[in-house]
């Protein structure tokens, strides 16, 4: 990712208080804040490869997640095959002796799984492994797609010897280059060419694995992500489009297109059991479905009302609250009463960003991203995507000021970085963030960040560059918010807590503890992989994201 691993050095400071004698007062403390789930977890952290071993078990992989599942396909339950960081499969394939092979794309690396057990690393050093598909006497294919861009072959022969050693990139064979994003694919098992989907050209390709030749067997799609052959007719390959939702059949021979089903943006792959049955998955919605290639119609395997829920804010009207949601694969409002889950923009669909920072200013939503490397705003009237800003340094969350100026905290460099309205003029306003994850807009000109790497919170006035320290001995603060009574209200994500900060002196107070948050980062990524977002709604309620569960806490002020 070139982000480099930022190692957090906060170290919280435990005290011991001395015995209280006889006629000393004992304050008690102060009542914790009630917790409820606005929203009920999930399973996935967005759900991404599938396939199915020869005793017909469906697998599945979550790239966030970093976890390899075994999902039942007919009562919905799951299991966790793979932990992380190991576990982090985008794509899945299964060689006709049982041996399991995976990408983990965000650490460069692929993996086998022999049916004895055993894990063995094949290759590291890979820019973005996505891809694989094993074709005739076992030979495992992968490709690099969105960090890089390539087809490659990885020898796997002689993985069971003592002496064998993982493959660096530039030791596997490269079959083709500049594809133009080679996803989902497989390898006929009758004519020994590969089919696959290229993203971003539109296109399903048919590429001869000795030569790196491609022909052009269908265009015209939005945003293919994957192709399968379908095992009752192997002159149909199966594609499903994340752009629009479509799943479309293509004849190998006539090259016909047809439409056999619609479903929402976001899918993201396919797998086909022996019977034949369709099986897709939604990165959107955290789903698994069956979907009928005669009807179109489909029935949920296993689904999420959130994907990946990171960075919060919160709007209130009339007394209600609506919790908007940096969901990662999309923008989404919550009720604050109801919980009731809203789409706003869903990638792939409207914007092609991951949104994981979000704030809302006076005329736009702002949604940033380290992952695309973009500043993205939303027209909070509208709902409408309105521009996306680029050429970042893996910026993780960006304020709006009335005047439209945004000011935009940059993880890779450190710098809080003030930007035009347009987004076209940008200085530098303060240097050296620590591990920065997370802001709020204060009084006047001043910005509150949290640093995780120095465990603190910091004070930022943009209008003179001037930066104060507000409260330290944090262990991993995220998300943050100013309540209506002006503290601060911050995820201490170490401590699995939220603590109210006095901006005045640093006092903290916590308001609640227990909580299910802080999703594991991954070897060389950000600290905060997905930040614990915290907004607070006029009337003191505090709503959390619970990043590890997929779920949003709801945290209601003790009675006084």
């Amino acid at each position: 990712m070139g982000l480099g691993r930022i190692v957090a050095t906060a170290v919280l400071a435990f005290g011991m208080a001395g015995s209280a004698g006889a006629q000393q007062a004992v304050t008690p403390p102060p009542k914790e804040y009630g917790q409820q789930f606005l929203v009920q977890g999930s399973w996935f952290h967005g759900v991404h490869g599938l396939a199915f071993n020869k005793d017909d078990q469906l697998f599945a992989g979550s790239v966030i997640g970093q976890t390899l599942y075994r999902v039942q396909v007919d009562s919905g339950e799951v299991d966790r095959v793979i932990d992380p960081p190991t576990g982090m499969a985008d794509d899945i394939a299964f060689a006709d002796d049982g041996t399991m092979a995976w990408t983990a794309f965000l650490i460069g690396k692929v993996y086998v799984r022999k049916p004895n057990g055993k894990t063995i690393e094949v290759a590291h050093g890979m820019s973005g492994p996505n891809s694989l598909a094993f074709g005739k006497d076992g030979r495992l294919f992968v490709s690099e797609v969105f960090l890089g861009d390539a087809l490659y072959e990885i020898d796997i022969k002689n993985v069971d010897k003592p002496d064998f050693k993982p493959f660096a990139r530039g030791e596997l064979r490269r079959i083709a280059e500049k594809l133009g994003g080679l996803n989902g694919f497989e390898v006929h098992k009758d004519d020994g060419f590969l089919y696959g989907p290229l993203w971003f050209k539109g296109d399903i390709v048919k590429v001869n694995l000795e030569t790196g030749a491609t022909d052009v067997i269908a265009s015209g799609f939005k945003t293919p992500a994957a192709a399968n052959i379908d095992p009752q007719n192997r002159d149909n390959v199966y594609v499903v489009d994340t752009g629009t939702g479509g799943i479309w059949s293509v004849s190998l021979t006539s090259k016909a297109k047809k439409l056999v089903a619609s479903m929402k943006p976001g899918l993201d792959n396919l797998a086909f059991d022996s019977r034949g049955r369709l099986f897709v998955s939604s990165m959107t919605d955290n789903g698994i479905y069956l979907v009928d290639k005669q009807t179109g119609a489909w029935r949920t395997i296993v689904e999420g009302r959130l994907a990946v829920p990171a960075d919060l804010a919160v709007s209130t009207d009339g007394g209600k609250d609506t919790v908007h949601v940096a969901d990662v694969f999309s923008y989404r409002t919550v009720d604050g009463a109801n919980g009731a889950v809203t789409d706003v923009l869903r990638v792939h669909g409207e914007t092609h960003a991951y949104p994981i920072g979000i704030s809302l200013g006076p005329k736009n939503v702002l949604l940033s991203s380290w992952f695309s490397n973009t500043v993205e705003k939303v027209d909070r009237k509208t709902g409408k995507l309105t521009a996306t800003l680029g050429e970042f340094s893996a910026p993780v969350d960006a304020v709006e000021f009335a005047d439209g100026t945004m000011y935009v905290a940059e993880l890779a460099s450190g710098n809080l970085v003030k930007v035009s309205a347009d987004g076209k003029e940008r200085s530098i306003v303060v240097k050296e963030l620590r591990g920065p994850v997370a802001m709020a807009h204060g009084p006047g000109s001043l910005v509150y960040i949290t640093e995780i790497a120095a465990g603190a919170v910091s004070q930022i006035d943009v209008a003179t560059g001037a930066r104060k320290v507000v409260a330290d001995n944090l262990t991993g603060p995220e998300g943050i918010d100013i309540g209506p009574d002006g503290r601060l209200y911050v995820a201490e994500v170490g401590q699995k807590r939220v603590v109210a900060i006095d901006p005045a002196t640093g006092a903290k107070t916590v308001i609640a503890s227990n909580l299910d948050i802080g999703l594991a980062p991954f070897p060389g990524g950000p600290p905060a992989l997905v930040p614990t977002g915290v907004a607070v709604g006029r009337t003191g309620i505090v709503y959390v994201s619970a990043d590890v569960r997929n779920s949003l806490y709801k945290l209601t002020p003790p009675s006084p």
